[in-house]
């Protein structure tokens, strides 16, 4: 789960809140829409993170481009503010998203390979890991890395299956410096 102490306690707050009056998957949406944005925003986040502006200023930034959101939402942005919070939001975006998966049963699978993988493969993947966890509510998270030199690298939960080129390698070289 990421994000602070503080963020996830404003996250459980916002989930009780939107589930009471069954708007929790619309707050997903909004959540994972803000995470998205903050993340590819360089301004947005260093704004958020800068004591130089003014909250006033935050505020009326965030309502301005979060205006498609819902009231819960905006709500959880003016709390934040007046909190002196804003640098947690997108942290508790983050913390949103996972709480909301947990809550509905959604599993998450990330899948490390050295290539982007197609749809195909994916597809692929994606049924092997529903019949591993045996769970319908799967969903797939992909990320590349190079270093892995090839096949993937599988995390469910606390699970993990190393199947990578390179944990191979360092497999023979630690047999390899045994046998020495």
């Amino acid at each position: 789960m990421s994000g602070s102490r503080a963020a996830k306690r404003y996250a459980k707050a916002v989930l009780l809140q939107a589930t009471d009056v069954n708007l929790a998957s619309v707050v997903f949406d909004d959540m994972q829409t803000i995470s998205t944005t903050i993340s590819e925003s360089n301004e947005l986040n260093e704004m958020l993170q800068s004591p130089v502006y003014k909250d006033e200023d935050k505020k009326e930034a965030l309502i301005k481009i979060f205006v498609n959101q819902s009231d819960t939402t905006k709500s959880l942005i003016s709390t934040l503010i007046t909190n002196k919070r804003a640098s947690l939001l997108n942290d508790v975006a983050s913390s949103y998203i996972d709480l909301y998966k947990e809550s509905q049963g959604i599993k998450v699978a990330q899948v490390t390979t050295a290539i982007p993988l197609t749809s195909e493969l994916e597809t692929k993947v994606l049924a092997k890991v529903k019949e591993l966890t045996g769970s319908d509510k799967v969903t797939l998270e992909s990320s590349i890395d190079e270093s892995i030199i090839g096949g993937f690298i599988l995390r469910i939960g606390d699970l993990q299956y190393n199947a990578s080129i390179s944990n191979s390698l360092a497999k023979i070289k630690r047999e390899f410096s045994k046998s020495i």
